[in-house]
């Protein structure tokens, strides 16, 4: 049965625009104090990224706009957009033998995303309503999410 199982989670996404090394070499003497080094700033980009994922890697992951917090309109349309990545990557899995993970935030309890879950025949499994590190994303998955998205694989 885990093998069904595709978990989503979100998660924001900051730029920071740290100094490379050739932006900080100074020449120095011997004596001369240590230049202190600038810290990194986080930049006004933050986006948040939607992945979804099973035992076999990412299924499924996007951006949103710019400071577009998901909400249940946007929920539904990146719930469409899995239905077709599922459908196109994970054929064993198609049209309805796979089962839902998603946190039970507002967004994702809503009405309308619950009628468009029964509407597709997608089954969803419960979400303890208080886990204490129960995050999806907390887990393995965010080092192959990181290598997989920086990477193009």
């Amino acid at each position: 049965m885990s093998d069904k199982v595709i978990t989503g989670d979100e998660t924001w996404c900051l730029q920071y625009d740290p100094e490379t090394k050739r932006q900080i070499v100074q020449w120095k003497t011997q004596y001369t104090p240590r230049p202190k080094e600038a810290r990194k700033s986080r930049s006004q980009v933050k986006t948040m990224l939607v992945c979804f994922f099973d035992h076999k890697g990412i299924v499924h992951y996007e951006f949103t706009a710019q400071g577009q917090t998901v909400n249940q309109q946007c929920y539904l349309e990146v719930l469409t957009r899995l239905r077709e990545s599922v459908r196109s990557k994970r054929l064993g899995l198609w049209p309805d033998k796979w089962i839902l993970h998603h946190e039970n935030g507002p967004a994702h309890d809503a009405l309308r995303v619950r009628e468009f879950l029964v509407k597709n025949s997608i089954t969803e499994t419960d979400h303890p309503p208080c886990p204490p590190d129960l995050a999806p994303c907390d887990f393995w998955n965010k080092d192959l999410l990181t290598f997989q998205t920086f990477s193009g694989t």
